[in-house]
């Protein structure tokens, strides 16, 4: 498909992934992208995800919007975490089937995924248990609309694509400490600490967890590739394919910030789920798709921005 003369609606456009997409498609000559902020149209409101439709008419619908957190934020408003990106992925898909839309590309999330799948996380592996507690509503809203779109391709001919992305993380990230996810909170807790020349900083759960991260734009690049190359009904994971431990991470993020103090680790606090990693083979067969800045390249940019905006 051929972007540059369509329509194209990036839900959550205003948003940390989302400005990124729509950087990305004006990059690549699309001349038509509307990035709806929420004050304006809230798409958890049914009247709101009519008239934006109404008034832009999209071509093509990239489905960035979410309500997102790390642990903290999401153990604290687990029925907001469901009701909210359910109710707008629900909206949003069945707006471009009244619509005619051409294309929409909805993000799922790695949350979705069993507690304890088998690591690398295969795409077939989705539906073989519940997820990890303290995200599961989230990652049940958003696998819900995996069935919406497989469903509206089958019934109506939706050409709805499903990708699973993992942890994003970059500069423009999310550093609130109620509601960031590990790295800009790690990033946050070190750089305060040596301007208050504190010498130890407390992080939640032993360090043992694994996770995957992805470069945000690396991340704008394989929707993008996604919504030009891919219409199949098969679900697509989206990452770098690349492990680490927490206990690892937050040793880097110390390193490449300067604080040399301790890490205190407070073990009263969840751990999350054991391990994340994905398989991304599919993402590479399907469009193209391979990951392109490492974790210390991202890590540097990152602490960069936020050590500029910080002071």
């Amino acid at each position: 498909m051929d972007l540059s003369a369509k329509r194209i609606l990036v839900t959550g456009g205003a948003g940390f992934l989302g400005s990124y997409i729509v950087e990305r498609l004006t990059r690549q000559g699309a001349r038509e992208v509307a990035a709806p902020r929420r004050r304006d149209y809230d798409l958890t409101r049914a009247g709101a995800v009519e008239r934006l439709f109404l008034e832009f008419r999209p071509q093509v619908v990239i489905h960035a919007a979410a309500t997102v957190g790390g642990i903290g934020a999401n153990r604290g408003s687990p029925g907001l975490f469901f009701y909210e990106n359910a109710i707008m992925g629900i909206q949003v898909i069945e707006a471009c089937r009244r619509y005619a839309v051409e294309k929409i590309v909805v993000l799922g999330t790695i949350c979705a995924y069993p507690k304890f799948t088998p690591v690398p996380f295969r795409e077939e592996n989705l539906w073989d248990g519940y997820p990890e507690e303290t995200n599961a509503p989230y990652g049940i809203a958003k696998k819900a609309l995996l069935v919406q779109c497989q469903a509206y391709r089958e019934q109506y001919g939706l050409n709805a694509v499903f990708l699973l992305p993992v942890n994003l993380y970059g500069p423009r990230d999310n550093f609130d400490p109620r509601s960031s996810h590990v790295i800009p909170a790690v990033i946050r807790k070190c750089v305060e600490a040596m301007r208050g020349g504190a010498d130890e900083i407390v992080l939640w759960g032993d360090g043992s967890p694994t996770r995957e991260f992805l470069y945000v734009e690396d991340a704008a690049e394989g929707i993008v590739l996604a919504a030009e190359r891919y219409d199949g009904a098969a679900p697509v994971n989206l990452g770098s394919g690349i492990e680490i431990s927490i206990r690892d991470l937050a040793g880097k993020i110390a390193e490449l910030t300067g604080f040399g103090g301790r890490i205190v680790w407070d073990t009263s606090q969840p751990n999350g789920q054991p391990r994340r990693s994905l398989d991304v083979t599919r993402a590479g067969r399907e469009f193209g798709f391979r990951a392109r800045t490492g974790l210390e390249e991202g890590l540097r940019a990152t602490i960069q921005w936020y050590d500029k905006r910080a002071r």
